[in-house]
């Protein structure tokens, strides 16, 4: 489906961009995203994406439909929408297995033990709990990977100024809060939107709340999207708190 393919290629070029993962066609990325053109190239570089592709493809089975790039999926991939939180990760089973021991290398041991009841099965559940920036916290390394995990994560904020190509966006940032991972005061970011004009997304306005990847805001939310993304974000930070053995007070609040 176009909306569900253009969706993932506007969250996936950020850090396609920055050379952090996927297939080296930024450009490629980019101008799909931006004219909305969801052809059989754009799902060949999807597809390119090992760290995402896996979670879409098991996503796809929760949802009942073949396709991984269906809106809803990719919803559920990026912002944590309800089918996220409906995969029963006991049941996975040969599925988890298959679809990421090959691919996540290294990390196949961080996922397995992060796979517990109530992890979402989410881009933030990947930021937060399988990549090693946790473990690389927990060890007492903190600045470089906080600043990972904050601009990795799908984060949600407000635009309050917006200057040609950048817009100014006001969010909440995680910190480190007596050894817990949480969500700290909102303070202001600048974040591309566009290229040279060619906006990735829909152009922001004042007011817009948008969804931010790296230095973008990638796409404008409405309230439900939201609502997904802080309750994901939550789930996701509870469970690295554990890994961290801090789960003592909860990570989201107001």
């Amino acid at each position: 489906m176009t909306a569900g393919a253009v969706t993932f290629a506007r969250y996936a070029y950020p850090p396609n961009a920055l050379g952090y993962c996927g297939p080296d066609a930024d450009d490629e990325l980019f101008e799909r995203a931006h004219a909305e053109v969801a052809d059989g190239d754009l799902r060949a570089l999807a597809r390119d994406f090992e760290g995402a592709w896996p979670y879409l493809e098991v996503l796809a089975g929760a949802v009942g439909v073949d396709d991984p790039l269906d809106p809803r999926v990719v919803d559920a991939y990026w912002l944590g929408a309800p089918p996220a939180h409906q995969v029963a990760l006991a049941d996975l089973g040969a599925s988890v297995d298959e679809r990421f021991r090959r691919r996540a290398g290294p990390g196949w041991d961080r996922l397995v033990e992060a796979l517990v009841p109530g992890a979402p099965l989410c881009h933030a559940f990947h930021v937060l709990c399988v990549s090693p920036w946790v473990g690389l916290l927990r060890a007492g390394v903190v600045d470089q990977p906080l600043e990972v995990v904050d601009r990795c994560r799908i984060r949600w904020g407000r635009v309050t100024a917006v200057d040609g190509d950048r817009a100014t966006v006001v969010s909440r940032p995680v910190v480190l809060d007596g050894g817990r991972l949480a969500l700290g005061d909102p303070r202001p970011e600048v974040v591309e939107h566009a290229r040279r004009g060619d906006s990735l997304g829909p152009a922001p306005r004042i007011g817009d709340v948008v969804a931010c990847h790296w230095g973008w805001a990638c796409d404008q939310l409405d309230d439900h999207e939201v609502a997904w993304l802080i309750r994901s974000t939550s789930a996701c930070l509870d469970l690295a708190n554990r890994q961290l053995g801090a789960a003592d007070r909860p990570a989201v609040t107001g």
